[in-house]
């Protein structure tokens, strides 16, 4: 697992990716590999099912950001989220925003839009947005799928022009990594960036 993190980090430097997302027991493997490099430390908080209390998302974001996190990308409570409970996604969020900006780190929120309906789907970016989240992003990649570019299209639509989109989760090829770009995707997450995303 240190080889797969390192050889991660080697591509990520190489060839100018924005960040590698690990977990959080491998941030200080990732953050000493990326130190003196444009390449960013990313991790996750309440990973990959949303349902941790939101004091305990913040706490974990807290403590990745000690250890060398930039970047957090955190999961929001589904099933709150499905049952109409939003000022407890809202306040979900915010407990992480704030934990994140006062360390000035970004937060990415995981909306996981394969089980929602369209109109969840904007409601959590809508969330997202009110709760001064820096992205809302599409999946977590342990989903029954992953980004598809209508759902970044909708979430474009109704986070603006301005936030951060973050396309990840079953992004495989150059065409699919271009189509996500082309539906307003700001940044593509992969699990193998080369090949075969690099332009051929």
């Amino acid at each position: 697992m240190r080889a797969d993190v390192l050889r991660a980090c080697d591509e990520a430097r190489r060839h100018g990716f924005a960040g590698v997302c690990v977990a959080p027991s491998w941030l200080p493997v990732a953050a000493e590999a990326l130190a003196g490099s444009a390449v960013l430390p990313v991790t996750v908080a309440g990973f990959p099912l949303g349902a941790t209390l939101p004091e305990v998302k913040a706490y974990e974001a807290q403590r990745c950001i000690a250890a060398g996190a930039s970047e957090i990308d955190m999961v929001i409570h589904v099933g709150a989220l499905k049952d109409e409970r939003y000022a407890y996604v809202l306040r979900d969020i915010a407990t992480v925003v704030q934990a994140c900006h006062a360390r000035d780190a970004t937060l990415k929120v995981i909306i996981e839009a394969a089980p929602l309906t369209d109109e969840e789907k904007v409601m959590a970016s809508h969330l997202a947005k009110q709760a001064k989240a820096d992205f809302v992003k599409t999946s977590t990649g342990f989903g029954p799928w992953g980004a598809k570019a209508e759902d970044v299209a909708l979430m474009r639509r109704t986070v603006g022009p301005e936030m951060g989109i973050k396309a990840a989760g079953g992004i495989r090829t150059y065409a699919d990594a271009c189509a996500m770009v082309g539906a307003g995707a700001t940044r593509i997450g992969a699990s193998a960036g080369v090949p075969p995303l690099l332009p051929p």
